[in-house]
Parts: structure tokens; sequence; C-alpha cells
């Protein structure tokens, strides 16, 4: 299969209903202009097309599940203006793009965050928009986003890289942060696609395991790139983390087991989907591209 050409298809699927969602002008107008600038700033919609493909892995249409997927990049989006605040990482730049906050200041780009985010749950608790969707699964969908955004997800993750900040690097510290902070969405992206097809348990455990290991490594690959990528590759400016004296895996292991750790995670997010039908392919192609991936 070709996987840019997937991706592509799928993420003009998000964006269209993202133009439909939003194609009406709302009060204030600078809120949802901002909200949209950083929608649409270049972002490849992989959360959305985990999503996607992981419903087709089972067998389902996913057409039938574009609005929900689509919800995971509103979430994404929010934690990226949140994250780039300069009282969180204070970055200037976001996929070559000025931040949010650079444009419209810190209130607006703090709100827009919140917006983005509320919008998200309040599409996801539409049955309406599918009538392919039974509401007792989508119901689980929304709550198995909601853990991981919050609390014992995301937020969580979020908050202990800041305070881990100038810390001597851990293993447990360390994964507790990269599990949450993109691990837990990334996996709940992929978890989204049984849930709402109503899969059973032993395909639930093994896109669990194929989505916590991608998550993981995804981490680890953005660590390594803001050491080895470039600016115009990876859209900000690289070195932040050191600089930051954030806690990463090369910071504690090294550049070259790093890359190792996240090839054993792909192996093993490889392995819990060998027995999956040729349906599964293009979450084969995804973990293998989120390996080599540049940017």
């Amino acid at each position: 299969m070709n996987l840019k050409e997937y991706i592509k298809d799928k993420r003009e699927a998000v964006d269209s209903f993202f133009h439909s969602y939003f194609g009406k002008p709302g009060k204030p107008s600078v809120l949802q202009e901002a909200m949209l600038y950083s929608l649409f700033a270049g972002g490849k919609r992989i959360r959305p097309v985990l999503a996607l493909a992981s419903y087709e892995a089972c067998g389902g249409n996913p057409a039938d599940i574009v609005p929900y997927a689509s919800t995971l990049e509103l979430i994404h989006t929010y934690s990226l203006i949140h994250d780039d605040l300069p009282s969180m990482d204070n970055d200037d730049l976001r996929r070559g793009k000025p931040t949010s906050h650079k444009i419209y200041g810190e209130a607006i780009a703090i709100l827009a965050g919140d917006a983005l985010l509320t919008e998200a749950f309040r599409i996801l608790s539409d049955p309406s928009l599918s009538g392919r969707v039974q509401e007792a699964n989508l119901l689980r969908a929304l709550r198995e986003v909601a853990v991981a955004s919050g609390l014992n997800g995301m937020v969580a993750g979020q908050a202990q890289d800041i305070l881990s900040e100038n810390a001597e690097p851990d293993h447990e510290t360390l994964e507790f942060i990269h599990m949450r902070k993109t691990a837990s969405l990334i996996r709940a992206s992929v978890m989204m696609g049984p849930i709402l097809f109503g899969s059973g348990m032993d395909v639930l455990d093994a896109l669990s395991e194929y989505g916590r290991n991608i998550g993981l490594a995804f981490q680890v690959v953005d660590d390594i790139l803001d050491i080895e990528g470039n600016t115009e590759e990876i859209g900000k400016p690289v070195g932040s983390d050191e600089r930051a004296n954030k806690m990463t895996y090369p910071s504690l292991y090294g550049i070259e087991k790093s890359k190792q750790i996240a090839k054993e995670l792909i192996a093993a997010a490889l392995s819990s989907v060998s027995s999956f039908s040729p349906g599964a392919d293009p979450l084969r192609e995804i973990a293998n591209y989120l390996l080599s991936r540049r940017s």
C-alpha cells in the first residue's frame, strides 16, 4: 500500500469535517480564528488517522467515524497551544509558524485551547454524527479519550515534565512522563477504532499493546529529533529540550541506545498485530513510518 496516499486521503476527510463543523463564523471572531490558525497549521493528523486505520483493521468503513476520530486532533492541538505558552515550554515556533500566543496573545491562545478541548467532547457525545456507532460504544470511546487526556494521562505527563526539569534523569520518572504526555493519547486513538466497532477483548488487548508501543516510540523519536533534526524539518528550534534541561531518553540513555529502544518498541507493536488480516496493513505501515519520520 501507499502510506503517503493513505494518510493524505484520511487527512482530507478529517479536514473536510473541520471545514463543515467550523463553517459558521463564531463570536468573538478572533477566538475561532485562533482555533483554526492552530488547527490548520500543517499537522499530519496522525491520531485521527490511527483511529480510522484501527477501525478499518476491525472490519469497519473508516468514513463512518470521521467526526469522532477528528476529535483527537482537536485535543492534540489544544495541548500544543498550551504547551507553547511562556509559562510552559515558551516556544515561538510550531510547525514552522509562529505559535498561537505570538499571534493572538496569551489570553486568546489559552481560550482557543480551552474551546478546542471542549468542542472535542461535544462531538464525542453526539451519537447523531454516525448511524453505524452504538451509543454505548460511543460512551466507552469518550471515556477512553477523557482518561488519556486528563489527570491520569496527558495533563499529568505535562505536569511531571515541567516538575522534572533540572532533575537527574531516572527511568521510572521518564517513562511516567512519556507514557502519559504522548503515548496515552496515541494509544487512545488506536483504541477508538475497536471500541466504536464493538470488537472483542482479544482485538482490544492487541491494539492496546500496539498503541502503547507506538506511542512511546513516537516520543522517543521526538527526543532524538530534538537533537539530530533541524528546524526546517521539525518546525521548531532544535535543542529546546537540552536548553530547558528536560528529562528525555537521550539524556538518560544516550542517542544510540535511544534509537535501539525505539526500534524495539516498534517491533513489539508490529508483533501485537501480526495475526491481523491485511486490513491492518495501514497500522503496520504507520508503525514503520513513526520510527523513520523526520518531523
